[in-house]
């Protein structure tokens, strides 16, 4: 695909400083782009990368000057992604996948299927199972009985959504993810762990993307519910009834326990665990690795174990730092108490 840098820069509303005409063929990361490429600078300590760059055309901000053909924006981040969606949308020069259902589908009882809708290989549709307009399903995808799809949602292969899921518009699932699995329910009986049946289920609301290998378990009873906008990295736990508020961030091996209530805006950054029946308050951020053992309120930061005022973890860090040298003073000063003790006496 072609597109002239001067569409570009209508796109992103953008002003080009050096050759408008110059024709872009794709996009790259500012070492590895090559003529005819589009690159971005948008942390101003790579700024120096733009003198050895080979991009035709690099997307900065308002301010930077530079020997290359710029396009400055005010935010060239979120100008760089716009222009990705140009190739992407074209799918990097692969066909689309076509639209209907392939003969080797399993098509339950009272399917319902939406218009242009793509069903690839060795699907199983259950029965009552309704699909939106658009919607695209890659091989090998099972779909549990009275689930629902909304339009335009992308659905990679090896996925499952259990039994009466409800999955919104436009989200992204990628392959190996669980949605509406049995959540970890048991009563204890004189030592024998009985199940206890999960009949509930999972409301995925719209624009949520979920990452590769991830669980979400239904609701004991009532809903495990994923927010509008949200979302989730690859290998991520969300046990049964979690609430997450719409536009949430939840990166890569979190856990997050049965219960918890997540607010909006909500960030949990790498392997950091939630226990349950907390409530996280709108606009917190959780640090990498960190444990939440109790309730947060919004507009909080927190990091280590348990969660604590990030602030207050970090000067604990430092203290903790210190110690062996605080340790030596001690016991200098126990030598020093010990050496008067013997003189006096």
């Amino acid at each position: 695909m072609e597109v002239s840098l001067k569409e570009i820069a209508s796109l992103v509303d953008g002003e080009i400083v050096g050759d408008e005409g110059i024709i872009i063929t794709g996009v790259a990361g500012i070492k590895e782009a090559t003529e005819g490429e589009i690159t971005f600078v948008a942390n101003p300590k790579y700024t120096s990368l733009m003198d050895s760059t080979n991009a035709s055309a690099i997307i900065v901000a308002k301010d930077v000057e530079n020997g290359h053909t710029l396009l400055r924006t005010g935010d060239p981040y979120l100008a760089f992604t716009k222009v990705m969606e140009l190739w992407a949308n074209g799918n990097n020069g692969e066909p689309a996948p076509s639209v209907g259902v392939h003969s080797t589908v399993v098509v339950g009882k009272n399917v319902k299927l939406g218009r242009r809708v793509s069903v690839q290989a060795y699907v199983v549709l259950e029965d009552e199972v309704e699909i939106g307009d658009d919607v695209i399903i890659n091989s090998h995808v099972y779909v549990g009985r009275k689930t629902t799809i909304g339009n335009g949602t992308l659905i990679y292969p090896r996925v499952t959504v259990r039994e009466k899921v409800d999955i919104g518009k436009r989200c992204i699932i990628h392959s190996g993810t669980v949605i509406g699995s049995d959540g970890f329910g048991f009563a204890p009986v004189k030592g024998i762990h009985h199940k206890v049946p999960q009949i509930g289920t999972v409301i995925v609301e719209d624009d949520v993307e979920i990452g590769a290998n991830v669980t979400i378990d239904r609701g004991t009873i009532g809903s495990t519910l994923i927010g509008k906008g949200t979302k989730i990295d690859n290998l991520v736990q969300i046990a049964h009834n979690v609430v997450i508020g719409e536009n949430s961030i939840i990166v890569a091996q979190v856990g997050i326990s049965g219960t918890a209530v997540l607010g909006k805006g909500v960030t949990v950054a790498g392997q950091a665990g939630v226990a349950g029946h907390l409530t996280v308050g709108d606009n917190v951020t959780v640090a990498a690795r960190a444990g939440v053992t109790k309730s947060i309120p919004p507009d909080s930061c927190v990091s280590g174990f348990p969660a604590r005022p990030h602030d207050e973890e970090k000067r604990l860090k430092v203290s903790l730092r210190k110690l062996p040298e605080l340790v030596k003073v001690v016991r200098e000063m126990e030598q020093r108490i010990h050496t008067l003790e013997e003189k006096s006496e």
